[in-house]
């Protein structure tokens, strides 16, 4: 069964809706703050990319399945400040702490001088390994029959449903990159190599748009098995 936020290739939900004017950055103003906040508590040093993207993926189903797409990341960042220690669910409500901040954390606060060059820098998630890659390009694979976190019941994956046991080929090596699955519950970044793998339509979807149709997705090394 898959989990309310893993919605691609499903069944049921329609085509995705497009803006009228795709040029805009931000539909409505506070889509901009809720983007700034996201950027400045995770400036604090208290989660990482990969927690932050399974914060929301906790959220109730009832509540991802009503919520806008901003409003999921509102949703979800409240949850991160409570579940770290930051914040309390009656600080959140109330809009205000009753005591000033620690130390700790003014000392990471994103000032303005400091928002584009962190947003220039990013987050780069390429680390060394000693491990040989497993795959060559053009090597046959075949993802993992479920998608699901191996060692964290109910965890973070990357690897989406719709695209669980079938075959592709890997058509780019990345090198080693933080892996998710690890990375978004605190167990360490145990980096792992990276590929990007394509898939035929045909051999994900039940009638192909088009017969030369494909899928890329990019995919950790333990998601594969030789085809």
């Amino acid at each position: 069964m898959t989990r309310i936020h893993d919605m691609g290739g499903r069944f049921g939900d329609g085509p995705v809706p497009r803006e009228a004017d795709e040029t805009r950055v931000f539909a409505i103003g506070w889509h901009a703050r809720a983007l700034a906040l996201t950027v400045a508590a995770g400036a604090l040093g208290k989660w990482n990319i990969d927690a932050s993207r399974h914060g929301r993926e906790r959220l109730p189903p009832a509540d991802y399945a009503r919520l806008s797409y901003y409003e999921k990341w509102l949703a979800g960042l409240a949850k991160m400040l409570v579940e770290r220690g930051i914040a309390t669910a009656e600080e959140i409500a109330a809009g205000r702490s009753p005591a000033p901040a620690p130390d700790d954390l003014t000392e990471k606060c994103l000032v303005a001088a400091r928002v584009v060059p962190a947003l220039r820098s990013g987050g780069p998630s390429a680390r060394s390994s000693t491990a040989a890659p497993a795959f060559a390009i053009g090597s046959r694979v075949r993802t993992r029959p479920i998608a699901e976190n191996e060692t964290v019941a109910g965890g973070h994956t990357r690897l989406p449903a719709y695209a669980a046991g079938r075959p592709g080929t890997v058509v780019l090596r990345h090198g080693a990159h933080v892996f998710p699955d690890r990375n978004a519950h605190f167990h360490g970044e145990a980096p792992r190599h990276l590929y990007t793998i394509s898939f035929a339509a045909s051999d994900l979807w039940q009638h192909a748009e088009s017969a030369g149709d494909e899928v890329r997705l990019d995919l950790w090394e333990s998601y594969l098995v030789p085809e």
